[in-house]
C-alpha cells in the first residue's frame, strides 16, 4: 500500500495556512482512505492533495509595474481588496468581462474594462453567489458555447478535502447559478461514499460539447447543456485522470500526458489521444522525456507527487508540454514538444536547475510564445517566469509577488487586449504585456456581418479563425481558462469608447480552424450611436476592423 502523502507531510504542507485542527482532520482522512482502500488494489494510494494556498498577508509588495516603466507587469489600479482570501482563477465571459472567485468561497466578482477597453483601469462588481452547499477550490471551469459558465467538482468544498461531485452553471443574463447533478455513472474511490469529480480536468470539444473527467477514475462524461444530462465517454484510458491536463488539438482531438496515478511506473512516458468520433483514448506515444513527477531518483512512489505541468498548443501546430521534477536542489523539469502534423514527440529544453512546474500555469501569447510560471520542488518559492519562443526557454521578469509564490498558486488568462491577466490567490492582480505582435495569418477574418446594428439588438456574424489558434491558457490539471471563442468589440469613432457585444451559440469551437464559423452577438443597450468599427477577437488577436453604423 502506497501512502504518497502521509500525515507528517500533510502537516508540512498545511502548516502555513491551517490550524492544528485541520491538520488532524487531514491525517484522519488519510488513515480512513487507506483503510477503505485495503483489499481493492495493492497499488492504490490516495489522490495527491494540493495544499491550500497561503493566506494573503495584505502586506504591500514592491510595484514593479509602477516603479519601472520598462517592466511588462502592471497591477490593476482597482485591486480586489474586498475579497476574503484572494483572487482565484479568472474566467473570460463572452461579453468581455472577467469573473473571479474569492478563493474557495461562494462569492464571485466581475471585472469590467473601462471605456477605453483597459482592464488595468477596470472596475469590480459582485455577481450572484454559488448554490447552497457548494464552495469549491481547485475545480473545473469552462465557458459554454451559449455564453454560460460551468464549474464542476473541487478538491475542497468549504476548505474541507472532499473531491466533491457538485457543479453549477452561471447565466450572466439572469445573474443566477443553477446546480448541475453529477454524472450518475461516475464511480466512487478513495473511501468517499459519493461519486467523485474532484480536481479534475475539463474541455470544450470542437463541436461545443463540454467534456468532464472524474479525477479518481478513468471515467469521463459529455454534458448536454440544454437538458443538463450526461453521457459516458472516454473508454480505453490507460490510467485514471488524476493530475492530468487536456489540450484541444487542431485536428479536433484531445491530448493528455499520463501521470501514472494508481499505475506507478518510475520511468513511464506515455501520452494519450482522445478521439471524439469514437469516444475512445489511444496511445499518442512516448513523450521521450518524463514529464510527470515520479520521484524515481529520490524515494520513488512514496515521494512522488505525480504532478505534471501545463501543455499549450502554439500557432505552428506544436504543443509545448512542461514537466515536474521535485527531487531536491539542482533538479530540473523536462519539456517535450508534440507535433500535431506528424503525431510525434521530441524532447524540448530542460528548465534551468532547480526549476520545474509541478502544477502551475502557462499561457499562449499573441506573438506565439508561451509564458509560464516555474518554481523549485512542489509549490516551493520563489517562482520564476519563462517564455518559450519555439527555440529557446528564456527567463523573463516576474510580477511583484514572484518571490512569495510557488507555481501552484498561479493562474493566467488571455485578455481581449492581448495581455495576460495573472492571479495568485492574493489581493494583487497583475497584467502582463507581451512584447512583439502576432502573425496576421493568425487573426480572425470576418466574412459577413450586418452593416447597421442597434443598441439591444441581436445579430449574426461569420468568418474564419473565429476560435483562435489555441485554447490559450493552461494549467497542470484542475484550472481551465480557455478563450477559444469569438468576442465582438465595437469602438465608436467619435468618442473612441469601446463596447463588447455578448456572443453566444458559436457554430464551432475548433481551434486553428479555417472553415466558416458563425456566432450571434447582442449589442449592449448602452452602445453609443454613430459610425463605429467592429472587430472579432480570439485569444487576444483582433480581426481587421470593419465599418458598422449604430443607429
Amino acid at each position: 500500500m502506497s501512502n504518497r502523502l502521509g500525515c507528517t507531510r500533510r502537516r508540512m504542507l498545511v502548516r502555513q495556512t491551517a490550524s492544528l485542527a485541520l491538520c488532524l482532520i487531514l491525517c484522519m482522512l488519510e488513515l480512513t482512505v487507506l483503510a477503505n482502500a485495503q483489499g481493492q488494489n495493492s497499488r492504490i494510494g490516495t489522490p495527491h492533495l494540493t495544499p491550500l494556498p497561503p493566506m494573503d498577508d495584505f502586506n504591500p509588495v514592491p510595484r514593479i509595474g509602477l516603479k519601472d516603466p520598462s517592466s511588462p507587469w502592471a497591477p490593476l489600479n482597482n485591486q480586489p481588496t474586498f475579497l476574503g482570501r484572494g483572487a482565484s482563477n479568472p474566467i473570460l465571459l463572452t461579453d468581455g468581462t472577467v469573473l473571479i472567485q474569492d478563493e474557495g468561497s461562494q462569492d464571485w466578482w466581475r471585472l469590467t474594462p473601462d471605456l477605453s477597453g483597459s482592464y488595468v483601469n477596470g472596475t469590480w462588481t459582485p455577481i450572484a453567489s454559488l448554490p447552497a452547499g457548494y464552495s469549491p477550490l481547485y475545480h473545473s471551469s469552462a465557458v459554454l458555447p451559449d455564453g454560460r459558465l460551468i464549474i464542476e467538482g473541487g478538491e475542497y468544498n468549504f476548505f474541507v478535502p472532499t473531491w466533491t461531485n457538485l457543479g453549477a452553471i452561471y447565466d450572466p443574463l439572469a445573474n443566477t447559478w443553477t446546480s448541475v447533478d453529477p454524472p450518475p455513472f461516475f464511480g466512487t474511490c478513495c473511501g468517499f461514499n459519493h461519486t467523485t469529480i474532484g480536481d479534475a480536468q475539463s474541455v470544450i470539444l470542437f463541436d461545443g460539447t463540454y467534456m468532464q473527467a472524474n479525477c479518481c477514475t478513468p471515467q469521463a462524461a459529455l454534458l448536454d447543456a440544454t437538458t443538463l444530462t450526461w453521457t459516458p465517454t472516454g473508454s480505453g484510458k490507460f490510467d485514471i485522470n488524476d493530475e492530468e491536463g487536456w489540450t484541444l488539438l487542431s485536428n479536433k482531438q484531445v491530448l493528455t500526458v499520463d501521470a501514472y496515478v494508481f499505475a506507478y511506473d518510475p520511468n513511464g512516458t506515455n501520452s494519450e489521444i482522445y478521439v471524439p468520433a469514437a469516444g475512445k483514448w489511444h496511445s499518442a506515444g512516448s513523450t521521450i522525456v518524463q514529464l510527470w513527477d515520479s520521484a524515481a531518483n529520490c524515494g520513488g512512489e512514496n515521494n512522488a507527487t505525480q504532478e505534471v505541468g501545463p501543455a499549450v498548443l502554439r500557432p505552428d501546430g506544436t504543443v509545448f508540454a512542461t514537466g515536474a521534477n521535485t527531487c531536491g536542489k539542482g533538479a530540473s523539469g523536462h519539456t517535450a514538444i508534440f507535433n500535431t502534423n506528424t503525431a510525434t514527440w521530441t524532447a524540448g529544453p530542460d528548465f534551468p536547475p532547480n526549476l520545474n512546474i509541478a502544477d502551475g500555469p502557462a499561457s499562449l501569447e499573441p506573438n506565439g510564445n508561451v509564458l509560464m510560471m516555474a518554481s523549485p520542488g512542489f509549490g516551493a518559492r520563489p517562482s520564476t517566469f519563462l517564455e518559450w519562443d519555439g527555440t529557446n526557454l528564456n527567463v523573463v521578469p516576474g510580477p511583484p509577488r514572484a518571490p512569495r509564490d510557488g507555481s501552484f498558486v498561479g493562474n493566467m488568462l488571455i485578455l481581449p487586449t492581448g495581455q495576460i491577466l495573472f492571479t495568485d490567490f492574493s489581493h494583487d492582480v497583475e497584467v502582463y504585456t507581451p512584447s512583439g505582435t502576432y502573425n496576421p495569418s493568425w487573426a480572425p477574418r470576418i466574412q459577413s456581418l450586418p452593416a447597421v446594428v442597434s443598441p439591444g439588438g441581436s445579430y449574426t456574424i461569420s468568418g474564419h479563425l473565429f476560435n483562435g489558434m489555441s485554447q490559450g491558457a493552461a494549467y497542470g490539471d484542475d484550472v481551465q481558462a480557455a478563450t477559444n471563442y469569438p468576442l465582438v468589440r465595437i469602438t465608436n469613432l467619435a468618442t473612441g469608447d469601446v463596447f463588447y457585444s455578448r456572443t453566444h451559440d458559436h457554430s464551432s469551437m475548433a481551434v486553428a480552424f479555417n472553415g466558416l464559423v458563425s456566432t450571434h452577438f447582442d449589442v449592449p443597450a448602452n452602445q453609443e450611436l454613430g459610425p463605429s468599427q467592429l472587430v472579432v477577437v480570439a485569444n487576444g488577436i483582433p480581426s481587421q476592423p470593419v465599418s458598422v453604423n449604430v443607429q
